[in-house]
């Protein structure tokens, strides 16, 4: 690859040709603003619009200030950032984006962690000297995301996300002018439209204009209830990242401490979705053996691969972009869904209670669970299985707001039966888990052998695709992960199109998996966060004496007592589901 010679504030390097003036600058450690920019290289998508002109710089020779972030590196090219000319156009355009931009940050959701915010700080911007009309549009509010457009600086990273990396092509821009704004075709509400939940637009918004639907208020509500009883569940991921929302560095497991924090919250019950993981390798690993024998002895009405339903954005993925398999995916319900369901059946009954008196709240690393609760095929008479969905973010929120000091915490165990899981349960949390989870069962339940190892380390990655031939017993498996909807797309047309047969399938809807979901404290595309929130849960199934979700005596327990066997008619009603065809405007 040839190099280019550069010259930034009399600093001299090389890089290679293609890479722009901003790639060249952060060689130099030279800090250049920006705001619109997006950087994701491990998913090979860079959002380079150069929309909000905050890294402008002047190059020698050329006369209009350029783009840093867009603007490709020249041999012998000679850069300035530092330059009166540079300084004022870059406050003069922060000072109209704060023109025709809402002062309510005291009452912002992304207040103290708004990047337009901390730009105004940056530059010292204390009034701004522009007046003029503002652009106000009316607020849309569903289960997941908040959209409040008043607050769109048309950065369109939420575009670049959606579309380039998720692929699911809700948002665009749309009208002109003083018009201009970021929403779905025909600026319908994200509800109407395919949109998955996943939350990865809120992830990448620099400001408050894309936010989750927060429900602190009434988590603090239902504990305050004395006619209730709270249960509480935390998904996988979220272990690996609540550190990082209380003020800790990232890579740290928390688990001992989230469970402490949740009591002095004032739940009744802590649990940990660990558990219900464990059960639903139970239904899916039975569920993929059933299926693949029926395919083996020539049943024509069995089709493969099956395909891992544990992610609801995923979900919703296939019921909009792919009608024409909603027959492939696995009928098990997601670990949330499943434990709700337990909760409020089995663990009601053991409590003496009916199922209207508990108030099920779930931690969760996504935005699209919020979505998935509500659904109206995981209620019984009305009554959700699962009441109540707070993001990781949301918990982080909560645990300061009620003045818990997170770091000074006990590490405390979660309640029996529904807080005890395997190691294969942790791992549900990063992309490649939940297939090495079900692989561990699957092999022993197939063979009646003991696994020799249970590391699949064949199935592991952090982004991307990856496919592998893994061995149980006489059969040889064709399996597949991906994380990100992008990804996930790939992978089914290959199916769809008779590229490549496949026996079962992983996909998550979050690049990295659910350590880098939609709801989890925000990481701006820094890869190496999501490597060590990654380690953590390999580290979690490391340290566990049962490593296999067929293992986890609570679950033994539970289908002795309770359900029977995997598969028998009572685990359908509670465990299972069915997918429904959706628009796919």
């Amino acid at each position: 690859m040839s190099m280019m010679n550069i010259t930034i504030d009399g600093k001299a390097t090389q890089v290679p040709a293609g890479s722009t003036i901003l790639d060249a600058a952060k060689k130099l450690d030279v800090h250049i603003p920006t705001l619109c920019f997006l950087q994701m290289d491990e998913m090979k998508f860079n959002n380079m619009t150069a929309s909000c002109r905050i890294c402008v710089v002047e190059v020698e020779k050329r006369r209009n200030l350029a783009p840093a972030c867009a603007t490709p590196v020249m041999d012998g090219m000679v850069v300035k950032t530092n330059t009166i000319r540079v300084l004022n156009a870059r406050r003069s355009v922060l000072e109209l984006m704060l023109s025709d931009h809402p002062k309510d940050c005291l009452v912002c959701a992304k207040s103290g962690d708004c990047e337009l915010q901390n730009l105004a700080e940056y530059f010292g911007i204390r009034e701004v000297g522009v007046a003029g009309a503002m652009s106000t549009y009316r607020e849309d509010v569903s289960p997941s995301i908040i959209r409040d457009m008043d607050k769109c600086i048309l950065c369109r990273r939420c575009e670049t996300m959606c579309n380039d990396v998720q692929t699911c092509g809700v948002l665009s821009g749309v009208n002109r002018g003083f018009d201009a704004v970021v929403a779905p075709a025909f600026e319908m509400n994200l509800y109407d439209t395919v949109c998955t939940n996943c939350g990865q637009c809120t992830a990448v918004c620099p400001v408050g204009a894309l936010v989750e639907n927060d429900h602190t208020w009434k988590v603090i509500d239902a504990i305050a209830d004395p006619e209730k009883v709270t249960v509480v569940q935390t998904a996988p991921a979220v272990r690996a990242a609540l550190g990082e929302a209380c003020g800790m560095e990232p890579g740290q497991s928390v688990t001992g401490k989230m469970a402490a924090a949740l009591r002095r919250l004032g739940f009744d019950h802590v649990f940990d979705t660990d558990f219900a993981a464990d059960l639903t390798i139970m239904e899916e690993g039975s569920e993929f053996l059933d299926r693949l024998q029926k395919f083996l002895d020539g049943d024509k009405n069995v089709r493969l691969p099956i395909m891992t339903s544990c992610c609801p954005g995923w979900v919703k993925f296939f019921e909009h972009q792919f009608p024409d398999m909603l027959d492939v995916p696995s009928t098990a319900k997601s670990p949330q869904q499943m434990f709700g369901a337990i909760a409020k059946s089995y663990y009601a009954e053991i409590l003496g209670i009916p199922r209207e008196k508990m108030v099920v709240v779930s931690v969760m690393p996504c935005l699209a669970k919020k979505y998935e609760c509500s659904r109206p095929e995981f209620a019984v008479n009305g009554n959700p299985d699962v009441d109540i969905v707070i993001s990781t973010r949301e918990l982080g929120r909560l645990i300061k707001r009620m003045n818990i000091d997170f770091a000074k915490l006990p590490d405390e165990d979660f309640d029996a039966p529904l807080g005890a899981s395997t190691g294969a349960a942790p791992i549900f949390g990063n992309s490649g888990g939940v297939m090495e989870a079900a692989l561990r069962t699957a092999y022993e339940l197939a063979t009646g052998e003991t696994l020799p190892a249970v590391e699949f380390e064949a199935v592991r990655t952090l982004t991307g695709v990856k496919t592998a031939e893994i061995q149980v017993g006489p059969h040889t498996l064709n399996v597949g992960v991906a994380s990100g909807l992008g990804n996930a797309r790939k992978l089914l047309e290959m199916v769809r199109n008779g590229e490549k047969q496949f026996h079962v399938i992983e996909i998550m809807a979050c690049p990295g998996g659910c350590i880098g979901g939609g709801g989890q404290p925000y990481h701006h595309g820094d890869m190496e966060i999501l490597a060590k929130r990654n380690q953590v849960l390999y580290n979690e199934d490391a340290g566990k004496e049962l490593r296999k979700s067929h293992e986890n005596p609570y679950i033994i327990e539970l289908y002795e007592k309770y359900l029977g066997k995997p598969l028998s008619e009572k685990a359908h009603h509670l465990l299972h589901t069915h997918y429904f065809k959706r628009q796919q405007l």
